[in-house]
């Protein structure tokens, strides 16, 4: 018994350190077992769904975080939403435990190993193939990007089967953040951009290039949008589990997601799109 807890001491003590490492504190438990707070993180670059607090730029808002709080409402649990860095390093953050919580994620096997899925997903999520206005090129499946140079976020996911196939057949540099694929697509340094539909074109419009870009006919893929919680958390409980799934079940039957998705598009438009009259259409 001695042994037991001076082991679970340390335990607590390494991760009281890494919290504080996050500016954030180690987890208090709940009488029901579950963590009073958990720690969230995400793409940032991700918008309406998730991008940096301008308000706060250690914190991440968008339709996931308020989505998230009323999943948990009424469980006892605190959402607390970081930004941690890149999208590459937010993965990183989750998978080592040192997060709990991804608040955005496609299912792919290599996750899989490192997390359990929430489920329902929250949306299902349209990625498309952007390229520079007037370099648009014959496009009738995957096979077409074959020989042109592509560009995407690093470690982004597009689908285990085209991220399969493009680790095989394709060139694609990632880069670490979308801003820096958009631009090397306006510089015509790449043939393409892979990205989330509604994301590229509302970067592309916060970055004032989005009439130099069209997306391919034809290039949809579709991929469910989960969160996610890290198999090396420490809140990662049977109760917690079962709270996120209830509360995400309750959320899908009220069209929850789709309604915040179209509240947060708006709060970003009116946050960094162009001025009235102006502004893309996402849909």
């Amino acid at each position: 018994m001695r042994e037991h807890t001076a082991c679970n001491g340390k335990l607590w003590s390494a991760v009281a350190l890494t919290f504080a490492l996050l500016g954030a504190s180690a987890p208090g438990l709940a009488a029901n077992g579950t963590c009073e707070r958990i720690v969230v993180t995400g793409n940032a670059q991700y918008p309406p769904v998730l991008w940096v607090d301008p308000d706060d730029p250690k914190r991440l808002t968008g339709a996931a975080v308020e989505l998230l709080e009323k999943v948990l409402d009424g469980s006892g649990i605190h959402v607390d939403v970081l930004h941690v860095g890149p999208w590459s390093r937010a993965q990183e953050e989750v998978r080592s435990g040192r997060v709990d919580m991804l608040a955005g994620a496609f299912l792919t096997p290599s996750r899989l190993a490192d997390m359990d899925y929430v489920h329902p997903s929250y949306m299902e999520v349209p990625s498309v193939i952007f390229v520079k206005r007037g370099k648009a090129f014959p496009y009738s499946g995957w096979d077409d990007l074959r020989g042109k140079r592509g560009s995407s976020l690093v470690n982004n996911s597009f689908g285990a089967a085209f991220d399969t196939y493009a680790a095989d057949h394709l060139d694609i540099s990632m880069v670490p953040s979308i801003q820096q694929s958009l631009e090397l697509l306006v510089r015509e340094r790449v043939d393409y951009v892979i990205y989330e539909r509604h994301q590229g074109l509302a970067l592309a419009a916060q970055m004032d290039i989005l009439d130099q870009l069209d997306v391919i006919e034809g290039s949809l893929i579709n991929e469910a949008l989960y969160f996610t919680v890290s198999h090396n958390s420490a809140c990662n409980s049977p109760a917690l589990r079962a709270a996120l799934a209830q509360g995400m079940h309750r959320m899908a039957s009220q069209g929850e997601p789709r309604r915040l998705l179209e509240k947060y598009r708006e709060i970003w438009n009116g946050q960094f799109a162009p001025a009235p009259g102006e502004e893309p259409t996402l849909e």
